[in-house]
């Protein structure tokens, strides 16, 4: 004969409703953290890419226009509004001959905001991006 009390509280603990609910609650707040983390690293990672780009269309232009070079380099970068309003551009070159060297160098900054969970502090963190470009002038 089967104990009427045992078979009850078996029925309690055998009824599992809500159990994915809980474990997804707990995964959540690591699931949006990485998301978020991931949105960061490709704006970080967008923004390299601008700035190096920058710094090579600089560095082109620089390269063609020999006796202008590093004001033409930096009107060219500032004509196409990639660069924040704190972001540097540097330019020098080796001298306004052909086969000299002009360098551009555009440095930015990039912040990164992740909220903290759990008594973890949140990321607040800027970072400096800097692209840099070397061309032989024509």
């Amino acid at each position: 004969m089967k104990n009427t009390k045992t078979t009850h509280a078996r029925a309690l603990f055998a009824d599992e409703r809500g159990q994915s609910f809980v474990e997804f609650a707990f995964i959540m707040p690591f699931l949006i953290f990485l998301v978020l983390a991931i949105v960061q690293f490709g704006r970080g990672f967008r923004d390299y890419i601008t700035i190096t780009d920058a710094a090579r269309v600089g560095a082109r232009e620089g390269a063609v226009h020999r006796t202008t070079a590093c004001s033409s380099a930096t009107t060219k970068i500032n004509s196409m509004g990639v660069i924040p309003p704190s972001g540097t551009i540097a330019c020098t070159t080796s001298g306004p001959n052909t086969g000299d060297q002009v360098t551009v160098t555009v440095t930015s900054t990039f912040s990164v905001g992740l909220p903290g969970y759990f008594g973890v502090p949140p990321l607040n963190q800027t970072f400096t991006i800097q692209g840099v470009a070397k061309e032989r002038m024509e």
